[in-house]
């Protein structure tokens, strides 16, 4: 029977599953004895490690606006030999040497991936445009640095190479490495540094895709050479490769693009289909070009310069890719990189001082051979060609490719090839802070629509250029960036628009001439589209092919068709910036496009809140955000003291906030406050609501509203109020209301967001608010009748324009006052006419230099009413704050002056 038993035991032992005891069997999940079989748990502790040390290398370094490749080596770096190796037991646990290899497969496929993006993010068309200026950069920026690198190259070769390496291979090899340039570490650059529009971004781009283009080509040569094992075998490989070129150049590219027509990935984006065929040829390319003897990352590339650009639909294809290859599959290409590099090798002075010659030799081949034959063959200044060198010097991951094509083909050994990956990580470091120092954004010109030269900035002369205070605003930046946001801008369009004919009747005739802001120039209207520049590959290859989105971008057609329709001249334009540049940009663009003031949108109100609530109970902001920016969790570490509230609304009220801060020109932001198709008014009639306390921005308010009566259309009602007296038990009341609300906005200002100021009121001094209630009553006194006491009218130095009623009132409760006169002239309208005409309440954002604090009163606002956001208080102030939670009116435009001397 014990033989009996054992068989049968033995039995179910032979027929246990090999390879599947987990961790609580006690199996160690890193050992290698398994690693043939299931290699999947150890590769998943490799990326965890290589992708969580990037990701926070990244995160210091994008403060220093480094690109991420540097964050990716300097991760290999760190868990290399370098640093992390020598700790006992990390290597042989982590990156064994036989676990390398299934590590460096999944690496080169994210490769061939990587260098097929790199094809999609080339636009031949952008070299035929400007090839006049950028071939003798390219040319210069090649023929000098390949000459040095392989003049360095013979002390290089007889110290630290194998005489077994032939010399021609490293020599060739030190010359690619010299003179190739990283386009995409480059095409970034140039969009978070704002220069794709100027003449010096337009003309690197250029250059540096021909560099990329002939560097990939002599890349290809190189490795043809090292394979072949004579000289008629390398020009076997090399006539191959270029029939191969030729032949995805021009019948495949030929059937891709009638593919593309035929499955409609044109116009609806790549079908699966489609994606299916492009997928096959990538690898198909890939396959034979390293069959014959040339990397495999070249065949991709080709097919990259192939895939159809019409419709964006290598944008559409790069959208569908680019995550799975930044997040995974490059970290751990360059981190083998890192692996590879052992700066413990760089050990005497010898290999220092060569390091140091290989660093200072590749910047100035770069920089010297790009700012002379910019400043000498393309007349550039020595600004903008010094500009230019540096960018040219950008090295990155296209230099890291080349060295370990090298280092794996055996022609660079370990030493040289640590120096080399130095070099690259400090070129590439220094490009962003030194293009910063030559070319600051007050000494860039902007380049014109129709051609390289500046003889224009954002389309307007320089000789119209004028003050935007110096009379009647005309020009206007309207700032889009989602759907939501063009109703709003159509209506502010609508209002500000200027007769488009002569009155048609003698009443009209006599308004128009009666009002003292009559139009004095064309109404100019640019819509100004805003896209977050995200850390996609997509996102800058959409800032790249900016002209073509201007034309096909559905908002900026959708308001340039409305512009058509109502015979206003629209000009578009479109920025291209990470979301905290969001405002800078902004105000820049309306400042470089002279524009008198910038008009921004305020999206719909998800929801309202009713008078039943209790205090509080809604305390969030009412709006959703106009976009959503990419953040990362772990930027609180690097925002010690700022706002961390990352929700829709709070962060549209940030970049509200920004504008405010930043503009040096009159802003308006609308606020829609219709929520359903029952609340519409009429037509295009409108009625607007001015409560004048005081200060620069009430000014603003007064003669913008002016400024909108001369149309027919529009009618206003402005009121002076002035806070009246209280009797003693109410004043202590209020006085107590008063403390508290001082209190909270000491608190409201120590919260600001990134040090924004808000809407706050400054301690004035007496010399200033008379200054200041002396231009309010000159203000006044400009448009109005002024109003005694008694309640009998004086003539003014002007007449009021007619359609404008301009009345004093005097009231303990200002905002529940204005209130109760928005509400009893929609019963009174409505009572009259049917439908009332839309009401908008025209305020001033903050009260500078005004006596009044309408804290308190707020408050008993929301206790009435409900509740409103902190961030909305902070972004609006007290006044329009009040309005919201009344819900008063159909809209609410919020003005600030531009700060002027004296405010």
């Amino acid at each position: 029977m014990p033989e009996f038993s054992r068989t049968i035991i033995s039995l179910f032992q032979s027929r246990e599953v090999a390879g599947q005891g987990g961790l609580l069997d006690g199996t160690d999940p890193t050992s290698t004895s398994g690693l043939l079989t299931d290699p999947i748990r150890l590769w998943i502790i490799q990326v965890g490690v290589i992708i969580g040390t990037s990701s926070l290398l990244s995160l210091g370094l994008r403060k220093l606006r480094q690109p991420k490749v540097i964050s990716e080596v300097l991760a290999g770096i760190i868990l290399g030999p370098t640093a992390f190796g020598r700790i006992p037991g990390f290597t042989k646990h982590i990156f064994p040497q036989a676990s390398l290899s299934y590590l460096s497969l999944v690496a080169n496929i994210g490769l061939v991936f990587f260098l097929f993006l790199v094809g999609l993010e080339i636009d031949g068309g952008i070299v035929k445009r400007n090839a006049r200026l950028s071939a003798a950069v390219a040319f210069a920026g090649m023929a000098l640095p390949f000459g040095l690198g392989a003049g360095l190259s013979v002390p290089l070769y007889h110290h630290f190479i194998d005489e077994s390496v032939k010399f021609t291979y490293f020599m060739l090899f030190t010359g690619v490495a010299y003179s190739i340039t990283a386009f995409p570490v480059l095409c970034r650059i140039l969009t978070e540094l704002k220069l794709l529009d100027t003449t010096v971004g337009i003309v690197v781009l250029s250059a540096g895709v021909g560099n990329d283009i002939i560097g990939w080509i002599l890349l290809a040569l190189s490795v043809a050479l090292v394979n072949a094992g004579s000289g008629l075998t390398a020009l076997w490989i090399l006539l191959i490769c270029v029939a191969w070129a030729l032949l995805l150049l021009f019948p495949v590219k030929f059937a891709l693009r009638w593919l593309a027509h035929k499955t409609g990935s044109i116009e609806n984006g790549p079908t699966m289909f489609f994606m299916t065929i492009t997928i096959l040829v990538v690898f198909g390319s890939a396959f034979f070009t390293d069959v014959i003897g040339v990397q495999a990352i070249f065949g991709a590339f080709l097919v990259g310069l192939i895939v159809p650009r019409e419709g964006g639909l290598a944008i559409a294809l790069t959208e569908k890719l680019e995550d799975m290859v930044s997040i995974i599959f490059l970290p751990l290409y360059f981190t083998l990189s890192g692996l590879s590099t052992n700066l413990g090798l760089l050990n005497d002075g010898i290999t220092w001082g060569f390091t140091i010659a290989i660093i200072c030799l590749a910047f100035t081949g770069k920089f010297g051979g790009c700012t002379l034959a910019a400043r000498y063959l393309a007349g550039f200044s020595w600004r903008e060609a010094s500009t230019i060198g540096s960018l040219m010097s950008c090295k990155g991951l296209v230099e890291l490719i080349v060295l370990n094509v090298g280092l794996n083909a055996g022609i660079l050994s370990p030493r040289v090839f640590s120096m080399f990956v130095l070099e690259a990580l400090t070129l590439t470091f220094m490009t962003t802070p030194l293009v910063s120092t030559l070319y600051p954004p007050e000494k860039r010109e902007r380049a014109s629509r129709t051609g390289a030269n500046f003889n224009t900035v954002g389309g307007v002369e320089a000789d119209e250029q004028r003050d935007p205070r110096d009379g009647v605003r005309s020009r206007y930046t309207f700032v889009l960036d989602k759907l939501e946001h063009v109703p709003g801008m159509m209506a502010m369009a609508q209002l500000i628009q200027s007769p488009a004919s002569a009155p048609s009747t003698v009443q009209e005739e006599r308004r128009l001439s009666k009002s003292t802001l009559a139009s004095s120039g064309p109404l100019s209207i640019e819509a100004l589209r805003l896209i977050e520049l995200s850390d996609r590959v997509s996102a800058v290859m959409k800032s790249s092919a900016s002209e073509s989105l201007l034309l096909s971008d559905p908002l900026l057609s959708i308001f340039r068709m409305y512009g058509q329709l109502h015979d206003l001249h629209i000009s578009t334009a479109l920025n291209i910036v990470p979301f905290d540049d969001l405002a800078y940009s902004v105000t820049e663009h309306a400042q470089n496009s002279n524009s008198d003031m910038i008009m921004l949108p305020w999206l719909p109100m998800a929801s309202t809140t009713e008078p039943t609530l209790a205090p509080h109970e809604h305390d969030m902001p009412t709006t959703p955000r106009t976009a959503a920016p990419s953040h990362n969790p772990f930027d609180v570490l690097f925002k010690a003291g700022a706002a961390h509230d990352k929700s829709a609304s709070a962060l549209h009220a940030h970049f509200v906030r920004g504008v405010f801060s930043k503009a040096t020109t009159d802003v308006a932001l609308f606020v829609d406050q219709e929520i359903s198709a029952a609340a519409s008014t009429t037509g295009s009639r409108q009625h607007l609501f001015l409560p004048f306390f005081g200060g620069p921005d009430d000014r603003l308010a007064l003669e913008f509203v002016v400024q909108l009566c001369a149309s027919p259309s529009v009618t206003a009602t402005v009121l002076r109020v002035v806070k009246q007296e209280l009797d003693a038990p109410l004043t202590q009341v209020t006085s107590a209301h008063m403390e508290k609300a001082e209190e909270a906005n000491a608190l409201t200002v120590a919260s600001g967001v990134a040090g924004f100021p808000d809407t706050v009121y400054g301690h004035a001094t007496t010399e200033t608010r008379m200054q200041s209630e002396t231009a309010d009553n000159v203000a006044w006194a400009k448009y109005a009748t002024a109003v005694s006491g008694d309640g009998a009218s004086t003539s003014s130095a002007a007449a009021p324009p007619a359609g404008i009623e301009f009345r004093q009132l005097a009231t303990p409760i200002p905002l529940h006052a204005v209130i109760n006169e928005v509400n009893l002239y929609n019963e009174t309208a409505t009572s009259r006419q049917g439908r009332p005409p839309r009401v908008l309440l025209v305020v001033g954002r903050s009260r500078r230099l005004a006596v009044e604090n309408h804290a308190g009163e707020l408050k008993e606002l929301i206790d009435e009413y409900g509740s409103v956001g902190t961030e909305v208080r902070k972004t609006m102030g007290d006044v329009a704050s009040a309005f919201v939670v009344a819900g008063a009116g159909s809209g609410l435009v919020v003005v600030q002056a531009a700060a002027k001397i004296g405010d």
